[in-house]
């Protein structure tokens, strides 16, 4: 067995761990910092996968942005609220959320059916690329340029629509002080 091989066991391994303590544990500031390793495991499951800029992504995107958010979120949230959370029932499948979870076990079957009856080797459109000598690091370069030429004002629009939602978010979050 290669290193290459002992990594991506051990990041497979890494982000399934971390995501079940995520979906069971009660202590939410436990599950926000393991969704952290569960994130970092992912983008590094992506750069096997030899996608550089999905794994970028990942860390830019959901890391650097919505795992920011979720930290805001709760470090706003009152006491009261986070009681309420951490006391709800302790058990793991109820009748409550038996629909949910009969729903991921389908999916889990249905996924794992696929993955073992793929034959990635056989599609069209990883064929050309081989015979074409297409790289990722081809694509990787026309998005990085792209980005940075033609969908700059986009990209710069986006990034100022999300600062203006995290300063609504943090606003809205305040208490003011009601005077009798």
């Amino acid at each position: 067995m290669s290193i290459n091989q002992v990594l991506f066991y051990v990041m497979g391994f890494t982000a399934l761990a971390s995501a079940l303590v995520v979906a069971a544990s009660k202590n939410l500031v436990r599950s926000v910092f393991m969704f952290f390793v569960t994130l970092f495991a992912l983008a590094g499951l992506y750069v096997f996968a030899l996608a550089d800029f999905v794994a970028v992504t990942q860390v830019v995107i959901y890391v650097g942005g919505v795992l920011v958010l979720m930290l805001f979120a709760f470090m706003l949230s009152g006491k009261d609220t986070l009681n309420n959370l951490q006391q709800r029932g302790s058990k793991f499948i109820t009748l409550h959320n038996f629909s949910a979870f009969l729903a991921a076990v389908l999916f889990l079957i249905v996924l794992v059916n696929a993955i073992l009856k793929a034959e990635p080797e056989k599609l069209n459109w990883i064929q050309l690329s081989v015979q074409e000598g297409q790289t990722q690091t081809d694509n990787l370069g026309n998005i990085g340029v792209n980005l940075m030429t033609r969908y700059l004002l986009p990209l710069e629009i986006i990034s100022i629509v999300l600062m203006m939602a995290l300063i609504g978010a943090v606003h809205l979050s305040r208490k003011e002080e009601h005077k009798a």
